[in-house]
């Protein structure tokens, strides 16, 4: 699904969800809506939105509340929580935990809360090249 912009996916909406499961959403341009989004693909300059459940994320920049996806690929990446199979950033920030099943990849990466918790199940996480537990 190719949306031109904010005005159309907006349109999209209902009872606060954009639901393309099983689509791919494809944005050239900032994604801002107030809304849900559950997509196949997401693909986007950056987006903003409260929850995203995606099987793939490509995005500059990714501000969510709750990120569930298989991979994210980003520059970016600031939210509530951080739930995937892959990470890949430039910077993680994230309030109370980030959590990977396989690989958490990235530049630096940063938990709001004193007790914030960043791990991954079964793979590394590597900051900067280097492997870090």
């Amino acid at each position: 699904m190719i949306i031109e912009d904010n005005e159309e996916l907006k349109k999209l909406i209902k009872n606060g969800i954009i639901d393309c499961e099983g689509e791919n959403l494809f944005c050239d341009f900032h994604i801002d809506v107030d809304a849900h989004i559950k997509a196949w693909n997401i693909k986007a300059q950056d987006i903003k939105a409260w929850n995203i459940n995606a099987n793939n994320i490509n995005a500059w920049n990714i501000n969510a509340e709750n990120i569930d996806a298989w991979n994210i690929k980003a520059q970016d990446i600031n939210a509530g929580n951080i739930k995937a199979w892959n990470i890949k950033a430039l910077n993680i920030g994230y309030y109370a935990v980030c959590c990977a099943y396989k690989n958490i990849t990235c530049e630096s990466i940063t938990g709001t809360r004193n007790n914030s918790k960043h791990f991954v199940l079964d793979g590394k996480i590597m900051i900067n090249g280097e492997e870090r537990k």
